[in-house]
């Protein structure tokens, strides 16, 4: 868990949900208790520097708004400049600042120099910082100025940009920094975050206040996200004209997982549109309770995302958006969308990270972009409630990497720099962060081998569901019972229920199981002949299922109970975890049984 000042409380659990009377006008008709909380917190300390790190869906928006207009009212600050990663935020953020009696011009550049007399601030994006860093400082000096560094992690994205705006905006009156994943997979420092050396002598960043996803989901301020994972048979051709097989979701290289990662998305074989049709019955069955419930699908590039609005039109006889980040008309097209009552929106990376499109209830991640930061920023898209009950369906490849960022939603972290230790200090994300940046590179020196290779087939078939750091389901073929099951789940859920329900199924499915365990025939492969991903898979479902029946016992989350294993016995999440450390599992959660019967 992020780092947090001693004097903030680790959840909002005194306050009552709201205080009307502070919401600034526009922003929202109350605040949230975390919201309440943080800006009691900033009017008590006064500070400079304040980094709050709130969830995506919690509202960080409307906290920054509300502490923007007291600081004007008390006359602390005369004017207000907002930074945004990109362009579309800036409207965003105007808009959203206008609600709440604050004029923001999101068309300001740093050559302008000035604006008219209408607006009490402006809002720019980090690159456009960097280009002129000293324009803004002397507009930063001349007024009583409130910084607002939104997804303030972006400041470490390049050298200019931290450079830039520590240089524009170093003499501000105040700066408020907020982000929803205050991680980076390096070791640029983010600027004007304060950093703290630990125990192991690395630097970790330090937040005035945390509201994380795990107590948002308990406040039911955030969907809980459902997970669905989809395997297959993948086929393709290597450079040196090897025509290569293997299923998604087993063990394989960093190359070949990669390979069949990219064969999966490819949109002219069989398993992208198959995964397209099952989130597209999902999002009817969602509908049904929210009828303007609507799916995104997130691409990997531009002409992945045609062909996949394709796919979609043939699909749905209604044709998509498709949001392209280099086009001028992309902002208007979000808006539109957000507005409407449109299935499907098809995007490349644009609306990856703070834009807000509240009535996305169903995702297909559909990108070969697999770091911890660009996962959360997508999934973020998601989260965002608007009733009780709503739920969140993303559907996911089976890529033991991707299924590990889904089971731990709720864990949340520091960035961190000059990590020293790897996995030996028991930092469970140690290994990750020792090699994803080596990963990064070498996924760049292949570049120059894409024109030969060659996606050759592929189909789809279920795997499990992951919720709660739990999995779910036995996997079955397309359009099965055990797959229709879990497509079928309502829109409108509580997240205990969804468990309930999932653990239902789960019981449901390995009692089938085993009533065709009995009915086996001795021609049949015994668990001995059963191939090594097959056994992987057994010994993953018994887990589940036996940690299931630890929560029926015992109330805890299955996240909590999973992670108690690991660190009892040390290893990787279930998803990565061997067939050897799977049974060591199996073992010490039936001592736990034994022990409490006893």
């Amino acid at each position: 868990m992020p780092s947090v000042d001693s004097h903030v409380p680790a959840a909002p659990a005194v306050l009552p949900p709201a205080y009307p009377d502070r919401a600034a006008w526009g922003t929202a008709s109350k605040l949230r208790a975390w919201q309440a909380e943080a800006l009691q917190l900033y009017l008590d300390k006064q500070p400079k520097d304040f980094l709050a790190v709130a969830t995506p869906g919690a509202g960080k928006t409307t906290f920054a708004l509300t502490v923007a207009a007291e600081l004007l009212q008390r006359r602390v600050i005369d004017r207000i400049t907002v930074v945004t990663p990109t362009e579309h935020l800036k409207v965003q953020w105007a808009e959203a600042a206008d609600r709440a009696g604050i004029a923001i011009d999101p068309t300001f550049a740093g050559g302008k120099g000035r604006t008219n007399k209408d607006f009490q601030g402006v809002a720019v994006t980090y690159a456009g910082v960097a280009v002129n860093p000293l324009a803004f400082r002397v507009r930063t000096e001349k007024f009583r100025t409130l910084v607002i560094l939104d997804e303030v992690h972006h400041g470490g994205d390049a050298l200019s940009w931290g450079e830039g705006i520590r240089e524009a905006f170093d003499p501000a009156t105040r700066r408020l920094a907020l982000t929803g994943t205050p991680f980076r997979s390096d070791d640029n420092p983010i600027p004007f975050v304060t950093y703290e050396h630990g125990h192991d002598g690395a630097a970790r960043s330090r937040a005035d206040y945390v509201y994380g996803y795990g107590h948002a989901l308990r406040d039911h301020v955030v969907r809980p996200v459902i997970f669905m994972s989809y395997s297959g048979e993948m086929r393709w051709r290597t450079k040196a004209g090897d025509e290569v097989a293997a299923r998604l979701g087993e063990p394989l290289t960093k190359d070949l997982t990669a390979q069949a990662l990219r064969t999966a998305l490819d949109p002219t074989g069989e398993w992208m549109p198959a995964v397209l049709a099952a989130a597209d019955k999902r999002l009817t069955e969602v509908r049904r309770h929210m009828p303007d419930a609507g799916g995104l699908v997130i691409s990997g590039d531009q002409n992945t995302a045609r062909a996949y609005a394709k796919v979609l039109r043939e699909l749905t006889g209604e044709a998509p958006t498709v949001v392209l980040s280099d086009e001028k008309a992309a902002s208007k097209k979000i808006q539109t969308f957000s507005a409407g009552e449109q299935r499907w929106m098809v995007a490349v990376r644009m609306v990856s990270e703070g834009v807000d499109v509240p009535r996305l209830a169903v995702g297909v991640y559909a990108t070969p972009t697999s770091t911890p930061l660009f996962f959360a920023q997508a999934i973020g898209r998601f989260v965002r409630a608007r009733k009780r009950g709503e739920t969140a369906s993303v559907f996911v490849p089976s890529v033991t990497r991707l299924l590990s960022f889904a089971a731990e939603m709720e864990v949340e972290r520091d960035h961190v720099l000059g990590r020293k230790n790897s996995a030996e200090d028991g930092d469970i994300f140690a290994l990750e962060d020792d090699l994803l940046k080596k990963a990064n590179e070498a996924e760049g020196a292949s570049d120059d081998l894409d024109a030969k290779f060659e996606a050759l087939g592929s189909d789809a078939s279920f795997d499990r569901v992951v919720f709660d750091g739990g999995d779910y389901g036995m996997g079955g073929d397309l359009g099965s019972d055990e797959e229709l099951d879990f497509l079928g789940l309502p829109g409108l859920l509580e997240p205990d229920q969804v468990r309930e329900l999932l653990n239902k199924r789960q019981a449901k499915s390995l009692a089938q199981e085993k009533r065709r365990g009995k009915s086996t025939t001795r021609d049949e492969p015994t668990p001995v002949e059963l191939a090594t991903h097959e056994q992987v898979a057994l010994l993953r479902r018994e887990l589940n299922g036996l940690v299931a029946a630890w929560h029926h016992r015992t109330g805890q989350p299955h996240g909590v109970i999973h992670n108690d294993l690991r660190r009892k016995l040390g290893g990787p999440a279930a998803a990565h975890a061997s067939s050897t450390e799977l049974k060591d599992r199996i073992e010490l959660i039936r001592d736990w049984a034994t022990q409490r019967r006893a």
